[in-house]
């Protein structure tokens, strides 16, 4: 029957699903009868959904490809704002639940002519007078284009225990609802040749119902001493990782601020030894491009700090007093006056310098002062003493000191010095830093 229909008729269904919850953005949705689960594959996609629920009665069905709506890596590793919980049910459609009631879309997409007429009316009853979605969109077949359909002999499928013409879809959507107080739409997808879809109608009949009151009328029907009713199992749960879950969020924080650190101090590195061209660091900006920031002069190379305990600047300064220019500033390690910067053992990258050249850091944080608590508890990153300053060890620097020691060694000087600097070599620079 589908080579008939481009896209395919199952498809067109579907996708008639999706462009309704674009427009409406339901944030709740349960497709009933959805089987190997394809269309919640698309629906997952819908970044407005927020709980997205199947129910099938066939339990294999639903183990069959329940997988294959799992996070993927990119999930992990990107995560988004949006939030999305997928849960997989095994029951009938005709009986109660309370986990599947209040919801603002249920779908029934070629699932009603499956049942036989007196479960039709129980599923109205679930469907409409218990679960009460604010909408809810059904699909049967249309038996009126049935002999257009080449080589069909009685219904479309051998477990379909009905076919309804338009008008007796027409007659039970009515009825639903006066009974339970919805309007309907009628719509469909497949459509007739040319000359015959007035006389015959789509092939797949569409009721797109609404109840009155929307979701207001929902709320009104629920009581706080409604009985649990827990008539269906639960077969596959995930929950899609999202910043707003604090664990992740810090996790992700936590790796842009590392690495936006080490980036910075590289770049401070190459700039003292004089493998970067000309005196400037870049910051990435809002619209994605970068600024050199530090060609900016200022008068900050006296300010003083408390960071790092026995710290001494170098390098550039941050000032947000000045037209709101950012400069960079970085502070160096150290308990004897150095002539230069040019090899600190410990480079401290404030978080002022983070915040405005980091966007996805200050859009993560969502203030300076949430930044610094969220890094104050993170054993990733290590502060100065203020919090004002992330620490980046310097490992370049400790690989050249190990290259200089070992030089001193094969020329015998390391040994006549030994005395001389014993009270040196005890102390442990890491103190100073970390305190």
């Amino acid at each position: 029957m589908d080579p008939l229909f481009s896209p395919p008729l199952h498809r067109q269904r579907h996708q008639f699903v999706i462009d309704f919850v674009k427009r409406n953005k339901p944030k709740k949705v349960v497709d009933l009868g959805c089987s190997e689960c394809s269309l919640l594959r698309n629906l997952r996609f819908c970044r407005e959904i927020e709980l997205l629920v199947g129910l099938d009665l066939n339990g294999d069905k639903i183990k069959k490809r329940m997988h294959g709506l799992a996070p993927i890596s990119t999930d992990y590793l990107q995560p988004g704002y949006d939030q999305l919980c997928i849960e997989l049910y095994q029951g009938s459609v005709t009986q109660k639940d309370t986990r599947l009631r209040g919801f603002d879309l249920v779908t029934s997409i070629e699932l009603i002519e499956h049942l036989h007429l007196p479960d039709v009316e129980l599923f109205s009853e679930v469907v409409f007078g218990y679960m009460t979605p604010v909408a809810v969109i059904v699909s049967t077949p249309n038996s009126e284009f049935n002999p257009l359909l080449p080589g069909l002999a009685g219904f479309r499928h051998s477990d379909h225990k009905f076919e309804w013409t338009r008008a007796e879809f027409q007659s039970w959507a009515h009825k639903v609802c006066s009974d339970y107080g919805y309007e309907v739409e009628y719509t469909g997808v497949g459509e007739a040749p040319p000359g015959q879809q007035e006389r015959v109608g789509f092939c797949s009949q569409i009721g797109v119902f609404h109840r009155l009151g929307g979701i207001d009328g929902c709320n009104r029907l629920f009581g706080d001493d409604a009985e649990d009713v827990l008539s269906h199992t639960l077969l596959y749960s995930i929950n899609y990782p999202s910043l707003q879950d604090n664990n992740i969020l810090r996790r992700v924080l936590v790796s842009e601020v590392v690495y936006w650190a080490e980036k910075l101090k590289r770049g401070w590195r190459e700039e003292k030894t004089g493998e970067r061209d000309g005196a400037f660091t870049q910051c990435h900006t809002e619209d994605g491009g970068e600024e050199c920031v530090s060609e900016r002069r200022m008068d900050m190379e006296e300010q003083q700090t408390a960071a790092c305990g026995g710290e001494m600047k170098c390098g550039r300064g941050v000032s947000e007093d000045e037209g709101g220019e950012y400069n960079l500033v970085f502070w160096t390690n150290g308990q004897e006056q150095q002539e230069s910067c040019t090899s600190p053992r410990c480079v401290s990258v404030p978080l002022a310098v983070l915040w405005s050249c980091c966007p996805k850091v200050s859009a993560l944080s969502g203030s300076l002062s949430n930044l610094r608590h969220i890094l104050m508890d993170d054993p990733q990153v290590k502060l100065s003493q203020d919090g004002s300053a992330v620490l980046v060890y310097n490992q370049e620097q400790d690989q050249e000191d190990e290259e200089d020691h070992n030089d001193l060694e094969d020329s015998g000087y390391a040994e006549a010095s030994q005395c001389s600097h014993s009270a040196v070599d005890k102390e442990d620079w890491e103190a100073v830093v970390f305190p």
